[in-house]
C-alpha cells in the first residue's frame, strides 16, 4: 500500500458502495453514501471521506443503524415536516429530507424540514448544495454526541453540531457554508491521528484540562469551541433547533458516530427558501455573481494570493482530484484494506 498512489474516484466509490450492498443496505443507498464520503475527499476534507466508511460499516454490524431506511412522515402541515428516521442510515434521511423542503418551499416559498432518530450523514454542504442546485437557499443543522464543555465547564457534553448554509451563484460554483462549532471538526483529530501527527496548540485540551498537541488525548478529552464563548452558543442554538425542536435526542443523549456500538439519537432541522418567491432566479444569480466579484476584488493581504469565497476551494479540490486521482492517508488505505479483506471484497479496492 503506497500513500502516494492516485487513487480514481469513481473505484473508491463503486469499493465503498460494495461493501454497503454487502452489509445489507439497498443499492441505491449504497452509492449515496459512498458517494458522500468521496466527495469530501474530492472537496479535500478527508476527516469525512472514506476515512469513515468503516465506522458506518460497524454501526450497521453492531445493529444500531438499520441498512434498510425506512422512515415515517409524522408531521404534514404544509411548509413543515417532521420526518421520524427509525434509525435509518443518516445520508438516506438527508437527502430525504432535503428533498421533502425543497418540494414544499417550491409550493409554499419556505419550509422547513425536521428530523428524529437518525444518524451522521457526512458533510452537511453534500445537502445543501442539492437544495441550492434547485434553486433555493438552505439552511441545515444537525447535532453531535459529546465533544466540548460548556463554556466554563469541564464536562463534554455539547456536539460539534455542525451547520450549513447554501446558495446558487450563477456562473460561480455555489456557495457553500459548512461549520462545526468547535475550533475545528472532531474528524480533522482523528485524521491527524491517521496520518500519525500532531494537532495544533489550541484544539483541544486533554482530560486534566490541559491544552494538548496530541490527537489522542485530544479524542479523550474536549475540544475547544471556535472563538470561545461564540462557538459555544451557536452549538447551543443548533443542538436546540436539531434535538429538541425535531423531538430528538439533545446534549449527552446523542452519541456520535465513532461510538459504533451505541444509537445515535441524532436530529436534523433542513430549511429551504425558494428564491423565486423572493425574485426572479436569474436576477439573483446575476446578484450572487455581483457579490462575488466584490468579494474576490479586495485588495489582498501579505501572504495571500487570492481571496476565496466559501465553497471555491472545494470546488477547486474538486476539479482537481477528479483530474489527477486522490491521495489518502495511509492508514485510511490500511482501513480500507482490512474491510476489503474482512468482506471478501478485496478485488474491488482501487489500489
Amino acid at each position: 500500500m503506497n500513500a502516494t498512489k492516485r487513487i480514481d474516484p469513481q473505484q473508491l466509490i463503486d469499493f465503498a458502495s460494495a461493501v454497503y450492498v454487502d452489509a445489507g443496505m439497498p443499492e441505491d443507498d449504497a452509492r449515496l453514501v459512498a458517494d458522500t464520503l468521496v466527495q469530501a475527499d474530492l472537496w479535500g476534507h478527508q476527516s469525512h471521506g472514506v476515512l469513515r466508511l468503516g465506522w458506518y460499516l460497524d454501526r450497521i454490524r453492531n445493529g444500531v443503524m438499520t441498512p434498510v431506511t425506512v422512515s415515517e412522515l409524522e408531521v404534514d402541515a404544509g411548509a413543515v415536516a417532521l420526518i421520524n428516521g427509525q434509525h435509518g442510515v443518516g445520508q438516506v434521511l438527508a437527502r430525504q429530507a432535503c428533498r421533502e423542503a425543497v418540494k414544499r418551499a417550491k409550493k409554499h416559498g419556505i419550509a422547513a424540514v425536521g428530523v428524529h432518530s437518525s444518524n451522521h450523514f457526512g458533510t452537511c454542504m453534500y445537502y445543501t448544495r442539492l437544495g441550492a442546485l434547485d434553486g433555493c437557499v438552505m439552511l441545515l443543522t444537525t447535532n453531535g454526541g459529546p465533544a466540548m464543555a460548556p463554556w466554563g465547564g469541564m464536562k463534554k457534553i455539547i456536539g460539534t453540531n455542525p451547520w450549513s448554509v447554501a446558495a446558487p451563484a450563477g456562473t460561480f460554483p455555489p456557495l457553500l457554508v459548512d461549520m462545526a462549532n468547535t475550533g475545528v471538526a472532531r474528524g480533522k483529530i482523528y485524521l491527524a491521528k491517521n496520518k500519525q501527527l500532531p494537532i495544533p496548540l489550541g484544539w483541544a485540551l486533554n482530560s486534566k484540562g490541559e491544552p494538548t498537541t496530541d490527537p489522542q488525548e485530544a479524542i479523550d478529552g474536549i475540544i475547544l469551541p471556535m472563538a470561545e464563548h461564540k462557538g459555544y452558543g451557536i452549538a447551543l442554538m443548533v443542538d436546540m433547533l436539531s434535538g429538541v425542536l425535531t423531538g430528538s435526542g439533545f446534549l449527552s443523549a446523542v452519541h456520535s458516530p465513532y461510538q459504533t456500538s451505541a444509537k445515535s439519537n441524532c436530529g436534523h432541522l433542513i430549511v429551504a427558501m425558494n428564491i423565486e418567491a423572493f425574485q426572479p432566479l436569474g436576477q439573483f444569480q446575476k446578484r450572487m455573481e455581483k457579490f462575488i466579484r466584490e468579494i474576490k476584488s479586495v485588495p489582498l493581504a501579505t501572504g495571500h494570493d487570492e481571496v476565496f469565497y466559501p465553497g471555491e476551494i472545494e470546488a477547486n479540490s474538486d476539479l482537481r482530484h477528479r483530474r489527477d486521482g486522490l491521495l489518502l492517508a495511509k492508514d485510511t488505505m490500511t482501513g480500507l484494506k482490512r474491510i476489503g479483506k474482512e468482506t471478501g471484497l478485496n478485488a474491488k479496492l482501487p489500489f
